[in-house]
């Protein structure tokens, strides 16, 4: 099986992909849709809350991806982990920031609220499964695994590295 039928078949990556789905129908609508705004600034801040709406849905999939290899780094699957997550948060984020500013079918964003929900479940049962021992230290402390510092000595240091056993 290819790394890309991998993904593909993850329950966290299907909802991703729903839910890239439903913001594209969302946008749609909310740019066919009659709202009056007060001044061109709001009319410039729904249109802001689209990019960051349909942004903020092109890169959960995407990282769903990068971090999908089983033989991924614990820091890198973290690293991905953590744009994930706020990706998701910002998307409630932008449904608000539509909904304030006039959009009137909220069923629709509604929608949105609890697909993201679905996929909180499902990603944090995704997260679950990385594999935290197969690290490197991450010297900026951020997504070590419990119990290592980022100051910890390296136990690879340990081992002897001459080069000239690599050549020919």
């Amino acid at each position: 099986m290819s790394m890309i039928e991998k993904w593909e078949k993850l329950p966290v990556f299907k909802k991703a992909m729903e839910i890239q789905k439903l913001v594209d129908h969302i946008v749609e609508c909310v740019e066919q849709s009659d709202i009056d705004f007060e001044n061109d600034i709001e009319s410039e801040m729904i249109k802001n809350n689209l990019h960051f709406l349909r942004e903020n849905a092109m890169i959960i999939p995407a990282k769903i991806a990068g971090a999908a290899d089983e033989d991924m780094l614990y820091d890198i699957k973290m690293e991905n982990a953590a744009i994930i997550r706020k990706s998701a948060r910002e998307l409630i984020t932008d449904a608000r920031g539509i909904e304030m500013h006039g959009f009137k079918d909220i069923e629709y964003l509604d929608l949105l609220r609890n697909e993201v929900e679905t996929f909180r479940v499902l990603f944090a049962e995704w997260v679950k499964t990385f594999d935290c021992w197969n690290y490197i230290i991450d010297r900026w402390g951020l997504f070590n695994p419990p119990g290592i510092n980022y100051d910890d000595k390296d136990p690879d240091d340990d081992l002897p590295f001459n080069p000239d056993d690599f050549e020919e």
